[in-house]
């Protein structure tokens, strides 16, 4: 990402890590720039979640190589995209041969949350399948309604 260039972060993206500064790269492959893995490596983490705007290049080149250094990589394959249906294919089947897992959004946020019960992250969640988890969020909005409606044998909910 060159910002004199233009390349600044997306608002919507960068309102989530409001205080994630990014980082300044001219690097195609994101993984051969050192301030980046530093700070990965600072994490302690050593499982990424990746996500790109173009899956052969932003997404599978770091992809590999991380993988190749030991990280486990997910590529959430629906958040990112190529220059053709065909380019994007080819690359999740480049990673996935390499034995970078590829994974959707929506289960991501699955994993994440885990446990329905863990209220303190189901609203949230709730809200992101609301809005933008097409039939998800649809189906979810039939549950809550099923919940939420009384029986009629007198048995409550």
């Amino acid at each position: 990402m060159i910002e004199e260039r233009g390349g600044y972060l997306i608002k919507a993206l960068q309102d989530v890590f409001p205080d994630q500064k990014p980082i300044n790269r001219t690097f195609i492959n994101t993984w051969e720039d050192r301030r980046v893995v530093d700070v990965v490596e600072k994490t302690g983490r050593r499982k990424l979640i990746i996500a790109g705007l173009w899956t052969e290049i932003c997404v599978a080149m770091p992809a590999i190589q991380a993988l190749g250094e030991g990280y486990d990589v997910f590529v959430v394959a629906d958040a990112s995209g190529a220059v053709s249906a065909e380019a994007h294919d080819m690359a999740v089947r480049r990673m996935e041969q390499a034995g970078v897992v590829p994974i959707t959004w929506i289960a991501v946020v699955s994993e994440w949350q885990r446990d329905w019960a863990r209220e303190s992250t189901t609203g949230a969640l709730a809200q992101v399948l609301f809005d933008h988890g097409g039939g998800s969020g649809i189906a979810l909005t039939w549950e809550l309604q099923l919940l939420a409606t009384p029986t009629t044998d007198g048995a409550g909910v």
